[in-house]
């Protein structure tokens, strides 16, 4: 088929196979994961490449820091063994900062997939290691030789047969290592898932390659990521916006312009690349900030080669957003992910009302660890994102990165961690036209004696997520023990026997004046427990008052009720 002009019908059922193809990858890899990261988290990404190393198509699930980033790797797997230098049953892999997804706990694993003997395509995938020696992962390390093993790109498997050196040289190095060579194995094994459900496609389809269906994706991804740039006026916007940092704030300024039908990001202006691991490569950079076009410009369109195309990343080198070696970088996620929202807030002014106000961007991750008996458990949790032209925003849910939380029951199972609260936290929201959205309140203890510690990587504890058009700041996060005594957001610490941990996330800005909201929404907004009845009268002028027993243990929603003639008062003044 590969010498014939592809009718569009037959190429759309091809990208679909391609497309079921990779979540075929993704189902192998979680079902058979030994972390947490990645069979709760799906702290990972998989996609399918072409022999030029091209990606083609990703899984359904997978974080935008991976997918983008690992598209880029591939040039560096491909650079140091080009084809002919692999066999069936090689298989490669790396975490180097530079050259994949920005931290040495990234795994990048590299498979090429033969038919007949000749390369016909190449799988990879990239997961959130449990550990990988050195610091604990924190903020604190001064250079990335603290922060654990980097593995430069070589073979995990030759011919099938695994690189012992290199697990015995893993294994003595990181704290955790049955789950750590548990999940190679299971990276390396949906490699193999997805080369073998291709081969059947191809099969299926008579095609001898893949190149010439990949050729005719990427152009046409290409085509119509250009064709929606080019509906965008030209012109330059600029931004910038601020984050907690380590030891100082950092800003990130960005200014973008619309040049026909592509786009220019440029960085510069950002601060300089910081001395504690909160550092950013370019292939990050590169991979938020595509991202970040696509999501608002052109959801639509297939996220592949072409689609990162008319994009142009650019930062400073040495940076905060371009950081040079040795700089450290195990955090870098918690600045990385402020890019999209800074790209929003410049692209607003080519999208006006079309785009999310700022949420809490940064994931937050919690790193446990202990003794009698030993754990190692890392969590990852999420705050509100930015509401929305018109719609309020999403309480608990992960923006730009998409991470799923750990259930209570796992992380309990697992260590002598008790999750003893988590519960979505009250007035956490920006109030706007449409509400932010909200974070949580969660609070940690454990079972047992023994020494144990936390290394918390939070963010917007001091700049709260901004509202747009008139909505209010979300509320600042905050770590804090239970007697009150604050915690460095991005600092590792000793914990007593009975010490409590309260992680409380931000919430969302708001979007449009907050005393346009519906009053009935203000209503439902105190019956659901978003947001108080005080928060109700300050924030949005509504009175609101409970008409039912003041000792009834469940209050009806019937019985709230809306002072008319106050609210009417409250909102003409």
């Amino acid at each position: 088929m590969q010498n014939k002009a592809i009718d569009p019908v037959t190429l759309e059922v091809i990208w679909n196979r391609f497309l079921s193809v990779a979540n075929e990858q993704q189902d192998t890899l979680i079902r058979t994961a030994f972390s947490t990261i990645v069979r709760e988290s799906q702290d990972l990404a998989c996609g399918l490449f072409d022999t030029k190393g091209r990606m083609i198509g990703q899984s359904l699930s997978g974080t935008p820091g991976h997918i983008n980033a690992m598209a880029t790797s591939m040039k560096h797997f491909l650079a140091a063994f080009p084809p002919d230098r692999l066999a069936p049953g090689d298989v490669l892999i790396t975490n180097d900062p530079w050259q994949t997804a920005g931290q040495i706990n990234d795994i990048t694993i590299t498979t090429p997939t033969f038919k007949n003997g000749r390369l016909v395509a190449l799988f990879a995938n990239t997961c959130h290691s449990a550990d990988i020696g050195g610091r604990i992962l924190s903020a604190e390390a001064r250079e990335v030789f603290e922060e654990g093993l980097r593995i430069p790109i070589m073979k995990l498997f030759e011919r099938g047969e695994p690189n012992r050196v290199l697990m015995q040289i893993v294994r003595a190095n990181v704290r955790q290592p049955d789950e750590v060579i548990g999940d190679f194995y299971a990276q390396s094994a949906c490699n193999d898932a997805g080369g073998r459900a291709l081969l059947e496609m191809m099969e299926e389809f008579e095609l001898d390659s893949i190149d010439p269906v990949a050729d005719e994706i990427i152009r046409r991804s290409e085509a119509a990521v250009r064709a929606e740039i080019a509906k965008l006026p030209s012109g330059e916007w600029c931004n910038e916006t601020w984050s907690d940092g380590f030891e100082e704030s950092i800003v990130i300024r960005c200014a973008l312009r619309v040049a026909r039908d592509e786009i220019f990001i440029d960085f510069s202006g950002s601060s300089p690349q910081s001395t504690r691991g909160i550092n950013v490569v370019l292939n990050y950079t590169h991979a938020y900030a595509s991202f970040a076009i696509k999501a608002a410009i052109c959801p639509d369109v297939p996220h592949n080669e072409g689609s990162f195309r008319p994009v142009h990343v650019s930062a400073p080198p040495g940076s905060i957003l371009n950081a040079l070696e040795p700089a450290p970088v195990a955090s870098r996620q918690v600045i990385g992910h402020f890019i999209p929202s800074a790209i929003f807030a410049a692209l607003s002014g080519a999208m006006p009302g079309r785009l999310m106000a700022p949420g809490a961007d940064p994931i937050w991750l919690s790193v446990w660890r202990g003794q009698n008996p030993s754990f190692t458990l890392t969590l990852f949790q999420v705050g509100g994102t930015g509401a929305r032209p018109s719609q309020d925003g999403l309480n608990a849910v992960g923006f730009p990165s998409g991470v799923a939380g750990v259930p209570a029951e796992v992380i309990e199972s697992l260590s002598p961690v008790v999750l003893q609260r988590r519960q979505l936290r009250a007035d956490s929201g920006g109030a706007g036209k449409w509400r932010g959205g909200l974070g949580q309140l969660t609070e940690f203890s454990r079972r047992g004696e023994g020494k144990w510690s936390v290394s918390s990587i939070a963010d917007r504890t001091v700049y709260p997520a901004p509202g747009l058009l008139g909505g209010q700041a979300g509320a600042t996060g905050e770590v804090s023990l239970g007697d009150g005594t604050r915690l460095h957001a991005k600092a590792l610490m000793d914990l007593k026997q009975g010490d409590v941990v309260h992680i409380n996330l931000p919430g969302g800005g708001g979007y449009g004046d907050p005393f346009e909201r519906d009053v009935e929404k203000v209503r439902w907004d105190v019956i659901e427990g978003y947001i108080t009845v005080a928060e109700a009268e300050q924030k949005y002028g509504v009175a609101i008052r409970y008409t039912g027993r003041p000792d009834d243990l469940v209050k009806l929603p019937a019985k709230w009720m809306i002072d008319t003639e106050k609210t009417a008062e409250l909102r003409r003044s």
